[in-house]
């Protein structure tokens, strides 16, 4: 019998290659033929998945987004019954470079967004998600407001970009060595008492 490939598999597995070697030296250095050495796989192999470096770059970006939808979803459920508050502090945590995972995370996140100031395709897909997530945060903002959690006179769409910006800002901050993780933490905490003020 031949061996069964699994193809999604070896997709992800490229992708996973892909983003170590993006932690590493960025995205402009890296190759069709780089990344895969970096998956142990001929560089045919990586071709016959993958046309061209471009369409890897976006197959793993969407990876990537997955992988970060998945473990604040875990996140969130593990942390008992949801509430807006919760499920807003999960998402902005999780943003945060607070251990190796989630900085190699921010660091690829930095090299897909150097990659698309330049380039119109990469920056359709690289932002191609901050609508969604932004129209998120608001709802769960809106849903805080009609249970009495956070006041009235709150904008859910201005405070939807706050929430965002402040996330954003901290980890460049941690990554410059300008603030831990934990005062980041303590930072989105002390935002979001002040929204959560009944």
């Amino acid at each position: 019998m031949p061996k069964q490939v699994d193809h999604e598999q070896r997709r992800v597995q490229i992708a996973e290659a892909l983003q170590r070697l993006t932690t590493r030296a960025g995205l402009e250095g890296v190759s069709l033929r780089h990344v895969a050495a970096e998956a142990g796989m001929s560089m045919g192999s990586v071709q016959h998945y993958f046309k061209t470096k471009d369409e890897m770059l976006r197959f793993a970006l969407e990876h990537r987004h997955k992988l970060r939808s998945e473990r604040i979803t875990a996140k969130v459920l593990a942390a008992g019954p949801p509430t807006p508050r919760s499920i807003l502090r999960a998402c902005l945590v999780e943003i945060l470079p607070r251990d190796p995972d989630s900085e190699a995370d921010f660091l690829i996140g930095v090299a897909y967004f150097i990659r698309a100031v330049a380039d119109p395709a990469m920056a359709k897909a690289f932002g191609e998600g901050m609508p969604e997530l932004l129209a998120f945060f608001a709802g769960q903002v809106r849903q805080a407001q009609q249970a009495g959690d956070v006041p009235a006179w709150a904008d859910p769409e201005t405070e939807a970009a706050l929430l965002w910006a402040i996330a954003d800002s901290q980890g460049s901050e941690i990554l410059m060595g300008h603030r831990t993780p934990a005062q980041a933490i303590s930072t989105v905490d002390y935002y979001l008492d002040r929204l959560f003020t009944p």
